[in-house]
C-alpha cells in the first residue's frame, strides 16, 4: 500500500502544482480506498486510490468519487475541493485522485464523548441538515442527472449487493442467506423518488469545523449514486442500532436523553420536516436493507484481507466477523 513517490512526484508537479520534495503517510482506518496525506514543499494534499490487486467489478470507483465532489462544489453540500484524477495505472499501480487537505474534527463514535454535552445535539442536527441537503441537490444543474441508472433503486441494490456478497463469500452464513431471500420478497415497488444518495452516510464520514457544530466536508463518496433517499436516512439509524464501542460504533443501550443525544424517532421526524413529507411507511424495510448492504460490504472487506489486498488486513478480518451480526439485525428490523 506504499506509494511510488519516484513515479508520483512528477505527476503531482505537473497536474496539481505540488512541488517536491514529497512525503506520503497513509491514514489509519478506512477499509475500501486507501487514503494518504501527501506533503509537498509548501502545502499538503490528500490522495485517494483504488487498492492494488484483483477487485470486485464496479467496486472502488475513485472516478465516481472525483466526479460527484467536483459537481457538488458551490452547493449546499460541503465537500473537499478535488484537483485532479489519474486513471493511468502506470503511475502508482491503480487509479487515484487528489483533493485538498482539510483540517477539522471527525467523530468515530456517535456517542460524541469528546465534546461537551450541550454541543452534541447541535452536531447531530447539523448531520441531519446536511443529509437533507444531499437529497435536495439539483441533479440537472450539477450535471448529475446521469449519475446512476433508472428504475427501482432497492431492487437494483439488492441484486447488486447479493452478487457482490456471493463473489466474496468465504463461508455459508445462514442468517445472511435468509435476509437476502426476505428482502427479495419484501422489496417495494418503485415510488418514483430519485435523489443523489451518499451510500454510506454516517457521522464518521463527516468532517466538522474544529470550533463549531458545522460540517466542513462530507467524505467517502464511493457508494454514491442516484437512488432512493430513505436508504441514506436508514443507514444512520442502522448504525445507531449497533452496539457502542470501537467495532459496533453504535448507540444500542445508550441513555441518549441523559447524554444529550437524539432518538431515532427525533432524527427521522426532523428529516421528514426538512424534506416536507409527513412520515415514512415500512421504515423497517429500509433499515433491514442497510444492515444487509453493510454485511455484504464487510464480507468484501474480509475477503480482501484474506486475499492480501485490504487497506488494513487485521482490522478487515475483525470487521468480517460482524457479518452474521448485521444479518441477524437485518432480519429483526424487517420483522
Amino acid at each position: 500500500m506504499s506509494l511510488d513517490l519516484e513515479r508520483l512526484s512528477p505527476w503531482l508537479e505537473a497536474n496539481v502544482g505540488l512541488q517536491g520534495p514529497h512525503a506520503a503517510t497513509k491514514f489509519s482506518g478506512g477499509q475500501s480506498n486507501p487514503t494518504y496525506l501527501v506533503q509537498g514543499a509548501e502545502r499538503s494534499v490528500v490522495l485517494r486510490r483504488k487498492p492494488p490487486g484483483k477487485l470486485l467489478k464496479s467496486a472502488h470507483a475513485v472516478d465516481r468519487e472525483f466526479r460527484v465532489q467536483r459537481a457538488l462544489a458551490g452547493t449546499e453540500v460541503p465537500v473537499a475541493e478535488v484537483y485532479a484524477l489519474c486513471e493511468d495505472d502506470g503511475v502508482i499501480g491503480s487509479a487515484f485522485y487528489v483533493m485538498e487537505h482539510l483540517s477539522g474534527r471527525v467523530f468515530d463514535d456517535p456517542r460524541l464523548g469528546d465534546v461537551d454535552k450541550a454541543e452534541r445535539r447541535p452536531i447531530i442536527n447539523e448531520m441531519g441538515r446536511v443529509l437533507a441537503a444531499i437529497h435536495s441537490v439539483d441533479l440537472e444543474a450539477t450535471g448529475l442527472a446521469d449519475y446512476g441508472p433508472s428504475g427501482n433503486y432497492f431492487r437494483r441494490q439488492i441484486d447488486r449487493w447479493s452478487k457482490q456478497y456471493r463473489a466474496s463469500e468465504t463461508e455459508v452464513i445462514p442468517a445472511m442467506d435468509q435476509l437476502i431471500a426476505a428482502l427479495d420478497r419484501a422489496c417495494p415497488e418503485d415510488d418514483g423518488q430519485v435523489t443523489l444518495v451518499h451510500g454510506d452516510y454516517r457521522i464518521d464520514n463527516l468532517m466538522f469545523d474544529a470550533a463549531a457544530p458545522r460540517v466542513r466536508a462530507v467524505l467517502d463518496w464511493e457508494l454514491s449514486t442516484l437512488g432512493h433517499p430513505f436508504a441514506d436516512l436508514a443507514a444512520v439509524i442502522m448504525q445507531w442500532q449497533m452496539p457502542p464501542g470501537e467495532q459496533g460504533r453504535g448507540l444500542r443501550g445508550v441513555d441518549r436523553e441523559a447524554q444529550g443525544l437524539v432518538s431515532d424517532e427525533e432524527f427521522v421526524a426532523a428529516y421528514c420536516e426538512r424534506m416536507g413529507i409527513d412520515g415514512i411507511e415500512n421504515f423497517g424495510f429500509y433499515v433491514a436493507f442497510c444492515f444487509f448492504r453493510m454485511g455484504a460490504i464487510l464480507q468484501g472487506v474480509a475477503k480482501r484481507a484474506l486475499d492480501g489486498n485490504a487497506s488494513d488486513p487485521e482490522r478487515g478480518l475483525r470487521l468480517g466477523a460482524f457479518v452474521p451480526l448485521y444479518a441477524e439485525a437485518g432480519r429483526e428490523a424487517l420483522g
